[in-house]
């Protein structure tokens, strides 16, 4: 589903544990780390699209997480050239998220990267808050600010002071 700008709709995910890290994870076959982030269906709202990749991505179900914020808007990047399958129809130039930072409130066991019939990710670690920002391809990098520094400051100063 791409809207009449080129943007595919998406979700992005910060998982935070008791600690204020966050769940880092290395795409397969690339030496590429990411926040967990996937599409969003035709007729799917940006909640049912973060618990749904939640579940494929990483093996969490809403049950294994506490939804902290989310941002207000619409986040966009644009795809590096390269990226851009300039055959398709219509002609994806990039992605519009929402992020959602949730704190993880189950045992890591639950934490699976294999339940997809494709997975997204090989390994997973947990990194300072802002480590990801010098971390992410440079083409995502002004998103993950954006989302990153609005999550943040949304967070209730006592949680914050306690975890992020």
């Amino acid at each position: 589903m791409i809207d009449s700008e080129g943007f595919r709709p998406n979700v992005g995910i910060i998982l935070a544990n008791d600690s204020g890290q966050v769940l880092w994870a290395k795409r397969i076959g690339h030496n590429a780390w990411q926040f967990p982030q996937g599409g969003i269906h035709f007729g799917e709202t940006p909640e049912q699209a973060l618990f749904r990749e939640l579940r494929e991505e990483v093996g969490l179900l809403p049950e294994h997480v506490q939804v902290i914020a989310q941002t207000e808007g619409w986040l966009h990047y644009r795809l590096p050239h390269r990226y851009i399958r300039a055959d398709s129809d219509p002609v994806c130039i990039g992605q519009k998220q929402k992020w959602f930072l949730l704190k993880l409130t189950a045992s890591t066991q639950f934490i699976r990267l294999n339940l997809a019939e494709s997975p997204e990710f090989d390994q997973w670690q947990w990194v300072s808050y802002w480590y990801p920002l010098g971390q992410v391809v440079n083409f995502k990098r002004d998103v993950y600010r954006k989302a990153m520094m609005e999550l943040c400051a949304r967070v209730p100063q006592h949680i914050r002071k306690n975890s992020l």
